[in-house]
Order: C-alpha cells, then sequence, then structure tokens
C-alpha cells in the first residue's frame, strides 16, 4: 500500500519518479523496527487495532521521508500535505494509546513500536527541516538524541534502567514533532524556524538531563 501510494504520487508536486524507491528504503527501516520487541506482544494473541494505527503511521513516516532527498524541489501544494501528513501521524499518535488501554491490548510491544516511530518521524522531520534550509544541521540531534541515549547505555548499563512514567516526556516529544511540522510549512521562514527549532531542542536535552539525574539520584549508577 505505501510504495502504491508513492507510486501514484511520483511525477506531481515536485516529486521525481526515483521518489518511490526513497520511500521504499524507509518502509524498509518501518519494517525492521516493526518486528523488533515482537516477543514482547505475549500474551496476546491478535496484533490488535492499536498497533494497526501504529502501522499507519510508519507509513506515512515512509511517505515523509521519501521526500528527504528531494525536498528542496518540491512545490508549495507539496510542502503543504506533507505538513499535513505528519500532522496526521501526530493525532493517531495520540489515538493507538487510547485504543490500545480500551480494549486492553497494551504490550510491550506497542509501547516499543510507539517510542520506535515517534523517534523515527523526529528523525525525518529534522533531517527535512536541514535539508530544506530551515535549520542548521544541529538540528539533526532531535532526531539523534535517543539514539545518543540508548549508545551510552552501551557504555554506562545503569543507564538503561526503567524510568516511571512521565506526562513530561510524552508532552515534550509532541512538541518536537508539531515545531519540526510546523518549520516544514511554507510560511516558517529563517530566523524563525530556527529559533523554533532550537527551543524544541533545548527542551528535549532538558527532558534527557531530568531523566539521567533521576537515574543518578536513585542509585542506578551505583555497584550493588
Amino acid at each position: 500500500m505505501t510504495i502504491g501510494a508513492a507510486s501514484m504520487l511520483a511525477g506531481h508536486g515536485g516529486l521525481p519518479e526515483i521518489y518511490t524507491g526513497y520511500v521504499a528504503v524507509c518502509y524498509a527501516l518501518v519494517a525492521v523496527l516493526s518486528l523488533i520487541h515482537l516477543d514482547k506482544h505475549a500474551p496476546h494473541a491478535h496484533f490488535g487495532s492499536a498497533n494497526r494505527i501504529t502501522l499507519a503511521r510508519g507509513m506515512v513516516a515512509s511517505l515523509l521521508g521519501g521526500t528527504v532527498p528531494v525536498v528542496t524541489g518540491l512545490d508549495t501544494g507539496t510542502l503543504w500535505a506533507a505538513s499535513a501528513a505528519a500532522l496526521l501521524a501526530l493525532v493517531l499518535d495520540g489515538v493507538d494509546g487510547w485504543i490500545a488501554r480500551r480494549s486492553r491490548m497494551a504490550s510491550r510491544y506497542g509501547q516499543h513500536l510507539d517510542i520506535n516511530f515517534d523517534t523515527l518521524m523526529m528523525g525525518i522531520l529534522a533531517l527535512l527541516a536541514w535539508q530544506s534550509g530551515k535549520a542548521g544541521v544541529w538540528v539533526l540531534a532531535i532526531g539523534l538524541a535517543r539514539y545518543v541515549f540508548v549508545a551510552a547505555g552501551w557504555v554506562w548499563p545503569w543507564l538503561n534502567a526503567e524510568l516511571p512514567f512521565s506526562q513530561r516526556r510524552r508532552v515534550i516529544c509532541v512538541v518536537q514533532i508539531a515545531v519540526l511540522l510546523v518549520c516544514l510549512t511554507p510560511l516558517m521562514v529563517q530566523p524563525l524556524s530556527s529559533l523554533a527549532a532550537a527551543a524544541a531542542l533545548g527542551l528535549l536535552l532538558f527532558s534527557f538531563t531530568v531523566d539521567t539525574l533521576w537515574l543518578v539520584k536513585n542509585g542506578a549508577g551505583k555497584p550493588k
């Protein structure tokens, strides 16, 4: 379905024919992310509507990711459509968790899938902001922050300790995606786009700092 949609879009609005190939590469990444932690879907026997909605967000991310190499050639209408698609993914981000809880299909797999796709979407939108000249290369830190934190956990395993639920974390994630999708619109230009992205990055770094300090304070880094 994703590749079919990309084929229909290719050749319109500044999207070249190779756009379909770019989308295919992004969708391959989505497929890999979908398989990670699949064992944590137990004890549920069915995939569930919530996870299907999360996968729909992955499809949207693939279509957006395919525009990264060609974003400077997109016309105004396509940029607005891309921003609307990112907004749709953001709305679905709030729907899938609600459905999982209502249907009693919440699982660790769904949680990981949600986080992975959020991170992927932020990375794609950060790349679009950079490639379109809306912000400097530093904006990629928004998409890389979680991966850096995970990589740091390989060096300092105490960073892998489970963190308590935080509404702050969820709100700041939404802010990142919202700011970056607004930056993608034709209305947002420099230097306002850079200032908005910098503020979003500042919030993200603040959130990671708070979580790291919590781990330190609660003795996660102390030998047992």
